[in-house]
């Protein structure tokens, strides 16, 4: 018995030592802080945004048209407000609406670096409309704030990444490698005719760039326990992307002799099926990189689960939704409260973890659900993004600007659970990565895509300015 004991008690006191060996050597990850100049911004910056704004430049689905009236006007409004850059930049239009600048760089065996943003906007729900602080597509300017759909989700990046390169232009700045602007416009419906043909342009003229950045990281502020800095979210990849319609089909029937099985019946269980049997929590890269940056900057306690996922990996992991997602979103199925319908539909979405594909993903389905039931792919899909690099030169001098900008923010890499346009850029690029410093606080998480979506005016200086010392460092 004493030996049990013992035994037990030596095991214990292994396994305590371990976390705490493990908690000591997880030390920060942070580089030292240079500070930078200060730029001078008029309060032209903030103008120029609000007039964005006012070009609704809306995708609605997949199969909508775009608004020609609006991107034009968009387009007409850009060129005017940027001078220099429609005079030493070269502008190149994809499928009528998408733009690409090319700022030649004076060495040509300098990889180039590109830019992203998207001009297009989610639509704004009617309903909605009044409880805004001001209509959506006013941009409307108070002492504080510039409003308006757009302002986080995309316009005030696109608009500050040509806030920065009129700036530098003005300044007489030559880059020695060259950059590319890349702003889409049906990033918000999967950006096939934007990005993705951007992307296909480049790869054909044989561009192969160092580093693209777009949106899809921000500064989180208040968002991490335990962390009271700012935290930079620096993502290395993102989800896939895809959508499975489940369809039951049936001889119907009259519902006084209902039979032994019910289109809606077998179409709910199906659902209730998928929705108990999630794809499992994985430690994938970006997330035990994530593990890795963050934990350090925790207090003891709660660094220790950080430090040690072997122990602590499922709370941790369900914490940051390391997994494919399971989501049902669309149910179709009935025409009369006595009929019992010949047919009912499905609609599953799912973001798919790296290392999981499309395909492992419908094998899933057919594995949890009944066979009775059709499985067919719908609408936009994509596979899991690959994972950049945190080693690269590149990291380090996006990972040293933040710093030099921001010197009390923390930079994690990890991984983005939606969607961006980045996706389409790794053939073509060393490496994708995507942050801008737009600042979140759990407040403002609700304003994406959301109602009085906003972004202060020093925030938005502080997103040109990060582009202006980028592009720099870059050079």
């Amino acid at each position: 018995m004493k030996k049990g004991l013992l035994f037990l008690g030596t095991i214990i006191a292994l396994i305590i030592a371990i976390l705490v060996i493990n908690t000591m050597t997880l030390t920060s990850q942070q580089v030292t802080s240079s500070p930078v100049e200060s730029i001078y911004l008029p309060n032209d910056i903030f103008e120029h945004l609000s007039k964005s704004i006012q070009y609704p430049t809306i995708s609605f689905n997949e199969d909508a048209i775009p608004d020609s009236t609006a991107f034009s006007g968009l387009h007409t409004f850009i060129k005017d407000a940027f001078p220099m850059v429609h005079k030493k930049l070269s502008l190149h239009k994809i499928n009528d609406y998408s733009l690409l600048y090319t700022w030649k760089g004076s060495d040509s065996s300098s990889k180039p670096l590109i830019l992203m943003s998207h001009q297009d906007v989610v639509p704004v729900d009617e309903p909605t409309i009044n409880d805004w602080e001001a209509h959506p597509f006013e941009g409307k300017i108070t002492n504080d704030y510039i409003l308006g759909r757009g302002t986080l989700d995309d316009k005030g990046s696109l608009i500050g990444v040509l806030e920065a390169v009129e700036k530098l232009l003005e300044e007489s700045f030559m880059p020695k490698r060259t950059i590319y602007l890349a702003f889409g416009h049906d990033e918000e419906i999967g950006g096939e005719n934007g990005a993705a043909a951007i992307a296909s342009y480049l790869k054909e003229k044989g561009i192969h760039a160092a580093m693209t950045l777009d949106e899809g990281g921000f500064l989180a502020e208040n968002l991490i326990s335990g962390i009271d800095h700012p935290v930079a979210m620096v993502n290395l990849a993102e989800k896939g992307f895809a959508s499975f319609k489940l369809t039951v089909e049936t001889t119907g029937g009259h519902s006084s002799q209902p039979p032994r099985e019910n289109t809606i019946g077998m179409l709910a269980q199906a659902v209730v099926d998928l929705e108990n049997n999630q794809r499992p929590y994985k430690l994938v890269n970006p997330i035990n990189y994530q593990l890795e940056y963050m934990g350090a900057e925790l207090p003891f306690f709660q660094k220790i689960a950080f430090a040690n996922p072997f122990l602590f990996k499922s709370p941790i992991l369900k914490a940051l939704n390391a997994h494919t997602t399971t989501a049902p979103t669309i149910i179709n199925g009935g025409i009369k409260n006595n009929v019992i319908p010949t047919t009912a539909e499905a609609t599953i979405n799912f973001r798919i973890l790296p290392g999981e594909s499309i395909a492992s993903v419908k094998n899933h389905i057919r594995q949890v659900i009944s066979e009775k039931i059709k499985v067919e792919p719908v609408g936009f899909l994509t596979n899991p993004s690959p994972v950049s690099s945190i080693d690269s030169k590149n990291f380090k001098t996006l990972e040293q600007t933040i710093r030099n900008v921001f010197p009390t923010s923390i930079v994690v890499p990890g991984l983005v659970g939606g969607g961006t346009d980045a996706r389409y850029f790794y053939e073509i690029s060393d490496d994708v990565y995507r942050f801008y410093p737009i600042r979140i606080s759990p407040e403002s998480m609700t304003r994406f895509h959301g109602i009085d979506e906003k972004i202060s005016k020093d925030n938005y200086r502080e997103i040109i300015t990060f582009i202006y010392h980028l592009i720099r460092n870059f050079n």
